[in-house]
């Protein structure tokens, strides 16, 4: 039986690297990791586990299955664990940052650049980002429905959520409709999932329950403090962000509607610029999450330099990131506490079919809507989707494909 002591020791682990190295290996990933959290997990696995030896295959593969299993951006929050296990606590926050630093600061520069340019042709250039967005999400509509709504009770659930959402939409009915997917999954998905083995991590089980009170907590009170805050404050951006963040279950791309409910029909942001903003996210490496940094800047004041607009920048990225990682932290009892009840990881097979649905809802409004106004774009689109379903071509690629071809449709027009 585990004592007080044995919980305190793990509470503190040993640390066996430092921050400045595990800093330096994660600014590496960042700078070089394209392609999304699926192809993020296979860099960490070559950086951490092939060339590092900094943890076992199977203790790898299984802080991968818990973070994909609870919400937020998966590759960050195993990497934010490998750097735990690495370096402390100190290696944690040191993996976090260099992994988020270098998409975090294009998509600054871009935030602060993008409305400074001008012309019909920065117009085209901006329109070919929102095609970037029609391929992107259609793509991991479609890789994602195959994952997660592999069966008819499945798929049912994905396109109950769907229709809530085109019938009646706006955040509240995201929320139902992840609701009625966890209950659907409940009654409906309790075979559904397979056992895993717990992932080692070094803390103990204290810290977990922590970490998990902590993310209740702000989940409540944020939002309570937002109400007594001005309606534009930070703490409203806070509480928005925040409850983004703690709903992503499936992948960085399922934040887009999320986002855009709260953020586009209160005026914080224009459609306009937020799809250009996430098509531009699509040209970076590192986690999609920090598309944060692009729209902290559009929701600062009116007016506001460059230093005002970072603190905004750096206040989006943390509140809609520290969900996910509180929850990373409190995984270990949670998913010991999945493992004995077949009725929860039902319940989260439903809640990722339903995701299916929510994504699949925002590809049409406002995605599609937005960006495809005619044939030519829809063919754009259509290659541009195909390029990366049966092509794999990189991201970065798809952008400058993209780009181009709304250029040189503007220009012989």
């Amino acid at each position: 039986m585990a004592t007080a002591g044995d919980d305190a020791g793990k509470d503190s682990p040993t640390a066996r690297g430092s921050a400045a190295e595990v800093f330096a290996v994660a600014l590496g990933l960042g700078l070089t990791s394209f392609g999304g959290p699926i192809a993020h997990l296979g860099y960490f696995e070559r950086a951490y586990v092939q060339r590092r030896h900094w943890l076992s295959s199977d203790d790898y593969a299984g802080l991968v299955a818990l973070c994909q299993m609870v919400p937020g951006p998966a590759s960050s929050q195993v990497g934010f664990l490998v750097g735990l296990r690495r370096a402390g606590w100190a290696g944690a926050f040191a993996a976090w940052l260099g992994f988020t630093l270098p998409s975090a600061a294009l998509m600054f520069a871009f935030a602060w650049l993008a409305p400074r340019l001008t012309g019909p042709l920065t117009q085209a250039a901006l329109h070919g980002l929102k095609l970037v967005a029609v391929a992107v999400v259609a793509q991991a509509v479609w890789s994602m429905g195959r994952k997660l709504c592999p069966d008819l009770r499945r798929t049912a659930l994905a396109l109950v959520a769907a229709t809530l959402l085109l019938v009646v939409g706006g955040l509240m009915m995201q929320l139902l409709a992840l609701l009625v997917g966890a209950l659907g999954g409940m009654l409906l998905c309790r075979d559904a999932t397979g056992a895993s083995a717990s992932p080692t991590l070094p803390i103990g089980r204290r810290t977990g329950l922590a970490a998990g009170a902590a993310f209740l907590a702000l989940l409540v009170g944020l939002p309570l403090a937002a109400q007594a805050a001005p309606p534009r404050s930070m703490i409203a951006m806070a509480a928005i962000f925040y409850k983004a963040g703690a709903l992503v279950f499936g992948g960085g791309h399922v934040v887009l509607p999320l986002l855009r409910d709260a953020l586009v029909p209160t005026g914080w942001v224009s459609d306009n610029a937020f799809l250009s903003g996430y098509g531009a996210a699509q040209a970076v490496p590192g986690p999609l999450f920090s598309f944060a940094a692009y729209l902290g800047v559009g929701i600062a004041p009116a007016g506001s330099g460059p230093g005002v607009s970072l603190i905004w920048s750096i206040a989006a990225l943390i509140f809609l990131f520290l969900p996910g990682l509180l929850v990373a932290l409190a995984g270990l009892p949670l998913w010991t506490w999945i493992g004995g009840h077949p009725a929860a990881g039902g319940a989260l097979a439903g809640v990722n079919a339903a995701v299916v649905g929510v994504l699949g809802a925002a590809l049409y409004s406002p995605i599609w809507t937005s960006a495809i106004l005619g044939a030519r774009d829809l063919a754009v689109a259509v290659v541009a989707f195909m390029l990366l379903e049966r092509w794999r071509t990189p991201p970065i690629l798809i952008v400058v494909f993209c780009v181009a071809a709304a250029l040189a449709m503007a220009l012989v027009r």
